[in-house]
């Protein structure tokens, strides 16, 4: 008889991961935001607008990185002028970024923008936030609500003493309650903060009360490499609760680096899977085998494929053969040999010089067995060895 209650284990579920916030659909150029749809990628630019040149040169590099929604602020009269030239020559939606001034976003509206982000909080009162809202409704641009904690409005600082997640909520549903007594719902809302805590507990609090789709992301979360551990410490807990529906981290300097980090906590927390996800021990003492290796071999051979499947490459004999018969394929290696597993069970042996080789033939295998289950299109939703999240291309 165990002191422990064992019931709370028989009753725990066996596969991990909570199902998707459901949300509403939200059309913004040819994507479409919320419901089952990818969780969409995006970043915002570095040039001047009004720059055309360098701000479309920046727009597609960030296209060739994977970008998928990206975002321009419009603080002058002369960027606004520059949206349609700017739009004319990039492939994904372009976003208008507006912040103080709300004749900005009245003058954005009038180019062939594919959504608006304002921030209610610094935009001069809800008179003038119910005119762009009934401008966006009128040429059918969807609006982004970003409540940022640094620039709530004064009254809700002052009700709930200092910017917390309830304040930030509070805000949000404000601005949303504006916008469909105008008759207006083609909107997405953000609940940034540059503390960890306060993000995570304002998206988890508003979507127990809204189904609006959400934009996550740590705003002014600094200079890589900690901008991107503070990104993901802040939103992986938002992402495994199931909340997000496109999400952007936040880098001092070249947003190139935010497209990777942003798909990499994506594929970690099996929200979206884009490629192979390769499991390898650390380097200690007991490695008998080249690892890093065969590591960077594999990695290079498996540029590119789209495959959601798990590959374990195991170095020892410790935790080797059980944790690769918690793969899809895994070998577990030593003293210039490896076992191959599938699904669990040793298929073969092989000499070190040849387990690139063994691996990308049990991959092909694994594709061509589970090609009947595996998404059609590349944005569908797929089934693995237990139960795939989204891939997409």
């Amino acid at each position: 008889m165990s002191r422990f209650d064992l019931r709370v284990l028989e009753t725990a579920q066996k596969v991990p991961g909570k199902p998707r916030h459901k949300t509403r659909e939200v059309k913004v150029g040819e994507l479409v935001i919320g419901g089952t749809n990818p969780i969409w990628v995006q970043s915002m630019t570095t040039t001047d607008t009004f720059d055309v040149e360098g701000t479309i040169k920046q727009i597609l590099a960030l296209e060739e990185a994977g970008c998928e929604l990206v975002r321009v602020t419009v603080p002058k009269p002369e960027d606004a002028g520059a949206l349609s030239a700017i739009r004319d020559k990039i492939s994904i939606p372009l976003i208008c970024d507006i912040h103080f001034d709300y004749k900005m976003a009245l003058a954005a509206l009038d180019h062939p923008i594919d959504k608006i982000r304002i921030n209610p909080g610094n935009i001069g009162g809800y008179d003038r936030f119910r005119q762009v809202v009934r401008k966006a409704k009128d040429k059918g641009i969807p609006m982004r609500i970003g409540v940022n904690a640094g620039s709530l409005e004064r009254e809700l600082v002052e009700k709930y003493e200092f910017p917390c997640p309830p304040a930030i909520v509070e805000s949000a549903l404000r601005s949303i309650e504006v916008a469909e007594s105008e008759g207006y719902h083609d909107i997405i809302v953000s609940l940034k903060s540059s503390d960890v805590l306060v993000a995570v507990e304002a998206y988890r609090l508003f979507a127990q009360l809204c189904d609006y789709p959400t934009h996550i992301g740590i705003t002014e979360a600094g200079k890589a490499p900690y901008a991107v551990t503070k990104s993901s410490a802040g939103l992986s807990p938002i992402l495994l609760d199931g909340i997000g529906d496109t999400i952007r981290i936040s880098l001092l300097g070249d947003p190139i680096p935010e497209i990777l980090a942003a798909f990499d906590i994506l594929q970690a927390t099996q929200r979206r899977v884009r490629r192979p996800e390769i499991i390898a021990c650390p380097t200690c003492g007991r490695l008998a085998i080249d690892l890093e290796k065969i590591i960077a071999e594999l990695e290079q051979r498996l540029q590119g494929r789209r495959l959601p499947v798990k590959i374990s490459v195991l170095g020892c004999v410790v935790n080797g053969p059980g944790e690769a018969r918690e793969a899809d394929i895994g070998i577990a290696a030593g003293n210039g040999k490896g076992m191959i597993f599938r699904n669990g069970e040793i298929v073969r042996r092989v000499d070190e010089k040849d387990i690139v080789d063994a691996l990308m033939e049990e991959v092909a295998d694994w594709e061509k067995t589970n090609a009947h289950r595996l998404p059609k299109t590349k944005d569908a939703e797929g089934i693995g060895r237990r139960k795939l999240p989204v891939i997409s291309a």
